[in-house]
């Protein structure tokens, strides 16, 4: 099946999955690439650090608004990445037919968590953007992007 839209989803919607979907978009600019959250911050902008950082390296995430992830979001999408293996659990409780298209962000890379970032440490931020960074490579990769 060829992937054409791909939903990342975190808790608040404000850090990691509005990153890890600019990201991935970045290097696939054919695929319709969107984030959510299983716990949303519905209607807030990105982390103020994390879009600090992300703009270091030209990404600019100054339109994102936190949206709250739901079954009929879920449908729109071919693929779903989780970024935390709790992620996935919620994803597939809340929209069981997703199940089969649902893994982790991390999944190339030893199917690892990626730490949450909110209300910590610049450095800290810093270091989950690398993570996503590396996730997202290697998702393009695998999708056949880069």
């Amino acid at each position: 099946m060829k992937i054409n839209s791909v939903l990342v989803v975190c808790v608040g919607n404000i850090c990691r999955s509005p990153v890890g979907a600019a990201l991935l978009a970045r290097s696939c600019p054919d695929l319709r690439v969107e984030s959510a959250g299983i716990g949303a911050l519905e209607g807030h902008g990105a982390d103020k650090t994390s879009a600090e950082i992300a703009a270091a390296d030209g990404l600019n995430l100054d339109s994102h608004i936190a949206r709250q992830f739901t079954a009929e979001i879920a449908s729109e999408f071919d693929l779903i990445l989780g970024l935390e293996k709790g992620h996935l659990r919620v994803i597939t409780s809340k929209a069981p037919a997703s199940s089969g298209k649902t893994l982790l962000f991390g999944q190339w890379l030893n199917q690892s968590d990626i730490a949450d970032p909110y209300r910590k440490s610049r450095e800290f931020h810093a270091l989950v953007f690398d993570e996503i960074s590396k996730a997202a490579e290697s998702w393009a990769k695998k999708l056949g992007c880069i």
